[in-house]
């Protein structure tokens, strides 16, 4: 039954009989920065479709716009009921007091049980023991690389690097610029995703955000000096995002590249060669494996006049982990979602071993603050306008009263 038949006879049945008006047609708002295809569209428009009294209208939002146009949203009274934040920045929109705290639906729902959530993506959700946000999915980095090309210059494709040193010395094997041809592609622009890129190096050498300054971190972001200025990646590596160092990858124009499982789609309609995923190299034998954890937290705003059918969203997009991997090229953030015939079975081991040891970043408030100051550290090192020391001494200062505010 569509929504405009089932309104009108809820309308005649009420005007024939005299009995109580039925609820009136829910419209919610929801913002995300994915497309159409992907997976918020998806789902939401599953979810509308099964409800005939709802209907939820979907915006596309810049990531880059999101935290502002949210705030303006909410102070002008024009906030939407549903948002998809990115994990990280959960923290800071849930100490502002504009969410709705979870915890007394998800005590009714059965479908939504956070325990068995991955303690990451749980973690990024919470704010001062309540939850305000459900992991849509999860998603880390892995290291993707052209197996022909590797055998090409005398690699074995099946001995992919396992260490800095070894990622270091097949990349100068691998780079060929008489073919335009880079060893590696990574991500150093200024935005989150530097960050996002960056901190799976600083938690292999032994530290982390908050030791931004720290022998391990200054190893880890002269390595990436080092790969730039034996130009090992590409000049454009300070500007080029995720998204388009993949692309370079697909187009042959990089040996490796670290990346997530997002491209997996579009790497197999554009990557004209065999391509496999390997686990991030670590600083040395004995260190510890670290990554990124990534995706987004769908949050309910908390002036939304509709908490129930909003709720009802989130659970149904929960209900729905098992067909992440498949159809939304991104992993679950739910522990007992079984993927029963995994496509890129050999890329599905990797990138749920690499999970294990995907680390949130914060949570923390002042998480915005915190990753810009690592990005201006990147960034001035691996322009030369200071040392990586002095530039992560810098960053240090500025997040160390972050931490504690």
């Amino acid at each position: 039954m569509s929504k405009i038949k089932a309104a009108l006879g809820a309308l005649l049945l009420t005007a024939s009989t005299g009995a109580p008006a039925l609820a009136e047609p829910v419209t919610l708002q929801f913002w995300t920065t994915e497309h159409e295809g992907q997976q918020s569209y998806v789902l939401a428009q599953e979810y509308d479709k099964k409800h005939d009294d709802i209907t939820v209208n979907i915006k596309h939002v810049d990531l880059g716009n999101m935290l502002n146009d949210l705030t303006r949203a909410y102070a002008t009274g024009n906030a939407p009921d549903v948002v998809a934040v990115d994990n990280p920045d959960n923290a800071m929109v849930s100490s502002r007091g504009v969410l709705l705290d979870l915890d007394p639906l998800i005590a009714k729902s059965s479908v939504i049980k956070p325990d068995d959530l991955f303690p990451g993506p749980r973690n990024s959700g919470t704010w001062k023991g309540k939850i305000y946000g459900i992991s849509r999915g999860s998603n880390t980095l892995a290291l993707y690389y052209n197996a022909d090309m590797f055998k090409a210059k005398g690699l074995d494709p099946d001995k992919p690097p396992r260490t800095w040193e070894e990622l270091y010395q097949d990349a100068k094997a691998l780079n060929d610029p008489a073919r335009n041809v880079y060893g590696l592609a990574f991500s150093a622009v200024g935005t989150e995703e530097g960050t996002f890129q960056f901190l799976p190096f600083v938690q292999t050498a032994g530290a982390d955000y908050d030791s931004i300054a720290s022998d391990g971190a200054v190893r880890a972001l002269q390595f990436w000096q080092k790969l730039l200025d034996e130009k090992l990646a590409s000049p454009d590596t300070l500007i080029r995002s995720q998204w388009d160092s993949t692309g370079t990858f697909n187009a042959g124009n990089a040996a490796m590249v670290i990346s997530g499982p997002w491209e997996l789609p579009r790497m197999q309609s554009d990557a004209k060669f065999d391509f496999r995923v390997a686990l991030l190299p670590v600083e040395k034998d004995g260190s510890p494996r670290a990554s990124a954890l990534g995706e987004f937290n769908n949050v309910i705003m908390k002036t939304t006049k509709h908490p129930q059918e909003a709720f009802g969203l989130l659970e149904y997009v929960y209900s729905q982990a098992n067909r992440n991997w498949n159809e939304f090229g991104m992993m679950s953030a739910v522990k007992t979602a079984v993927v029963a015939d995994p496509k890129w079975p050999a890329a599905y081991a990797v990138f749920t071993e690499q999970l294990k040891y995907a680390r949130a970043r914060g949570p923390n408030p002042n998480w915005p603050k915190i990753s810009k100051a690592i990005q201006t550290a990147i960034q001035s090192t691996l322009t030369h306008q200071t040392d990586a020391k002095t530039a992560l001494e810098q960053a240090q200062k500025t997040i160390k009263p972050l931490l504690t505010q």
